[in-house]
């Protein structure tokens, strides 16, 4: 327990002084980026000591998983995102447990958030989803979609659009993963006209593989696992 709990401090530390030298390079502040723990393949007694060393938000793919887990934290407040697909069945609880629900990719899910969100006068925080790598494998909406989705979300009183979310293509191809983060950044952009429950304030993009790129590019919101809760 002794030594699993230094090396998770050990992790939390390089990861965090990595992000504060990637920002430094590239002229951003490492205050700027958002670090969430992907903690799905841990226990809940690692993500309470994760918690107790300072992480503030953790990511679970699932909402059964989250469910289990939440329950158990010894910091309630420490908050909560979805980065995983969401099921239309699984709404109903992905409200109740989640502060930010990263992986809204349909306006039939969005209309499912805001009437499941509404029914316990909640205003649910939101990230758009969005499929750049155009991979078979992956969820997302395309980017051709993306204004009409933003459109409808403004009319919706009980969803707050923060931002958006895409995921790199699995290729080692450098050139080409920048190139999606950046794109994600471009679109990002282009919605700042947007106002009122659209605020582009998260751009979510980056893991423990590609975080570098990501922040290179823009993100300013990176979603790590192995990296943090490997033993």
């Amino acid at each position: 327990m002794y030594w699993r709990s230094l090396m998770l401090e050990n992790n939390l530390r390089v990861v965090r002084l990595d992000i504060d030298a990637i920002c430094r390079k590239v002229g951003r502040k490492s205050s700027d980026v958002v670090l969430v723990g992907v903690t799905k393949y841990s226990d809940v007694t690692v993500v309470n000591e994760a918690v107790a060393l300072g992480l503030k938000n953790i990511a679970e793919n699932r909402v059964q998983s989250a469910k289990e887990k939440f329950v158990q934290l010894s910091v309630p407040s420490v908050t909560k995102h979805l980065i995983g697909h969401l099921q239309s069945n699984k709404v109903k609880e992905a409200v109740e447990l989640f502060d930010l629900i990263q992986s809204v990719d349909s306006l039939s899910l969005l209309d499912e958030i805001n009437k499941r969100a509404g029914a316990i006068a909640k205003v649910q925080e939101i990230l758009l989803q969005v499929d750049i790598a155009k991979e078979e494998q992956k969820f997302g909406l395309p980017e051709g979609e993306v204004k009409a989705f933003c459109d409808h979300a403004q009319g919706l009183k009980n969803i707050s659009l923060r931002g958006l979310m895409t995921m790199a293509p699995l290729t080692e191809d450098q050139a080409l993963i920048r190139s999606v983060f950046r794109r994600a950044h471009e679109i990002f952009d282009e919605l700042r006209v947007y106002s009122g429950n659209i605020q582009m304030k998260h751009l979510s993009m980056g893991m423990s593989g590609d975080y570098a790129l990501a922040i290179e590019e823009g993100s300013t919101m990176v979603r790590i696992g192995s990296l943090i809760f490997r033993d």
